[in-house]
């Protein structure tokens, strides 16, 4: 009925197990309870009735060496009897006599002679008695774990019902139809499990609109620089021209093939990064990787008469990671910032912790961004800028495989220009060491995380 990785049904063994447990222990505890209880009473009538007839004797009993039978009262049998033992308080004894149970006391008669009162009664019918009552405990226990072997059933069917509407529905789901889960009708324990999907939902969501405005786009800007040089060519056909202007034309052609090359180069790009997607994470000081990374952008820049400065904070911080994508993003942002930062600008590198996230920006001086725009989604170009508009879309990519935030937004401090960021979640700490300037141990954290 279950397989052995079933939820259900080893809730319904631990369930059961445990109810088990517990209700044999309060059954014999019960049972013994009420088994002293039925002997505490008996003992107690016996106790009553030696005390009322050893009142009510006028004269000294006659005893003799044996046992001496003095009256019978019902099946109780009464004597007295000379014990050596000297005891001074009551006492009682079980045994039995043929097939018959029996329990009797023995009350002090007369203490000088060490003579005993003795009752001896016939418990048969309160053996049969418990025997009753643990055949009915026996049989209420059956019932009652039937009855929470139901219980148990229907109330795993309840707890898994939230988790197997989700599955339903990602089930029924298709990039033609991709439809976020309603977290409010969502029982609180699994309301952080469908935002969770959500969340994916809607990274497949962009995923899919990107790539179809990838494809699109791409098709796109293949086909209208093939027009033009399809129609230069033909212009420059139609009739004999000079040298001159077929060498125009061919210069045109090839600066069209560079663009369209360049272009065709950031496409490989991307399918490049999806593959780096599934490199394995190794650890990275990130601080270190972008002090190398900025030597390399120093360079670049002081080609092209610019500078690039870092304020980096804290001293270190290791995450797991794939370097190539955190390459991707960092490429990007800086080569966006050179590309609008104007001649004798400087790009700034600055890292700072956000709570226990570690944030990176990339500051620019140039005219800004329209904020508005989805500057994310592939062939979006600011201004007059060559380029092929992948580079942000590639970053997105990036960011998203790494678990990484990206945003960008004009200058706050009355200065023109942008500042690119991606902060980075504390999630992909190194399981070694202390959080700079927190303290906090990630230990423990570090290693769930190679868990999952």
């Amino acid at each position: 009925m279950f397989s052995q990785k079933s939820i259900k049904r080893k809730f319904l063994i631990q369930l059961v197990a445990a109810s088990s447990v517990l209700i044999v222990i309060f059954s014999v505890v019960l049972y013994y309870y009420i088994k002293i209880q039925v002997y505490d009473d008996v003992s107690q009538n016996l106790k009553s009735q030696a005390v009322a007839y050893v009142k009510s004797s006028k004269t000294k009993l006659p005893f003799e060496k044996n046992n001496h039978v003095y009256k019978e009262f019902g099946t109780d049998t009464t004597s007295v009897v000379i014990r050596v033992d000297k005891k001074s308080l009551p006492f009682y004894e079980q045994y039995k006599k043929g097939d018959k149970p029996y329990i009797t006391i023995f009350y002090p008669y007369n203490k000088a002679r060490s003579s005993f009162l003795k009752i001896e009664r016939d418990i048969s019918s309160t053996k049969s008695l418990l025997k009753k009552i643990k055949r009915s405990i026996i049989i209420a226990n059956l019932l009652t774990l039937l009855i929470i072997l139901a219980y148990a059933m229907f109330l795993s069917e309840t707890l898994l019902y939230p988790v197997k509407s989700i599955n339903r529905r990602l089930a029924r789901m298709n990039e033609n139809f991709l439809e976020k889960i309603d977290t409010d009708n969502l029982p609180d324990e699994y309301k952080t499990l469908g935002e969770s999907v959500n969340k994916l939902i809607e990274r497949i969501q962009n995923f899919v609109k990107y790539q179809k405005e990838l494809f699109i786009g791409t098709a796109h800007e293949l086909k209208t620089p093939l027009a033009v040089m399809k129609t230069k060519n033909e212009v420059t056909l139609i009739k004999d021209r000079d040298i001159q202007k077929y060498k125009e034309t061919l210069q045109v052609n090839n600066k069209t093939i560079d663009e369209m090359s360049a272009m065709i180069s950031s496409i490989l790009d991307i399918g490049r990064q999806e593959g780096a997607q599934f490199d394995k994470p190794v650890e990275v000081d990130l601080v270190q990787f972008i002090k190398d990374k900025a030597k390399d952008f120093q360079l670049i820049a002081k080609n092209k008469q610019k500078h690039i400065a870092i304020d980096l904070e804290p001293d270190q911080y290791c995450i797991i990671t794939q370097p190539s994508l955190l390459t991707h993003i960092l490429q990007n942002f800086v080569q966006n910032a050179l590309k609008f930062t104007p001649k004798d600008g400087t790009v700034t590198i600055k890292t700072r912790l956000i709570g226990d996230d570690f944030k990176i920006e990339i500051i620019d001086e140039g005219e800004g961004i329209d904020e508005s725009l989805d500057l994310f989604a592939p062939f979006k170009r600011m201004g007059n800028k060559s380029g092929a508009g992948l580079g942000l879309f590639l970053a997105k990519g990036a960011a998203d495989a790494i678990g990484a935030t990206l945003d960008i937004k004009n200058r706050k401090d009355g200065k023109p220009g942008a500042i690119a960021s991606a902060v980075i979640s504390s999630k992909n700490y190194c399981p070694m060491g202390d959080i700079p300037q927190t303290g906090k141990k990630r230990g423990l954290f570090g290693v769930l995380r190679r868990e999952y």
